[in-house]
């Protein structure tokens, strides 16, 4: 069963590793995968992505793919 705090949390947060592909703004930098959005409970360590120079980065933890936009 669950809490209302878990029902909160789920709607709240995105939930790791849902999505391959993540679309990211220059306020999303520093880049870093799980991303404040997310989730932490069931994912991996942060780990801080180099975008900025080709606009893509991947996360050798989970495959995220992120592309910068704007």
């Amino acid at each position: 069963m669950q809490t209302v705090t878990q029902n909160v949390e789920k709607s709240y947060y995105l939930e790791p590793n849902a999505k391959n592909l993540y679309e990211v703004t220059r306020a999303d930098l520093p880049l870093h995968c799980p991303m404040e959005s997310m989730s932490l409970w069931n994912s991996h360590p942060r780990v801080y992505l180099a975008i900025e120079a080709t606009g893509k980065a991947k996360c050798p933890y989970c495959g995220a793919d992120y592309v910068l936009k704007g």
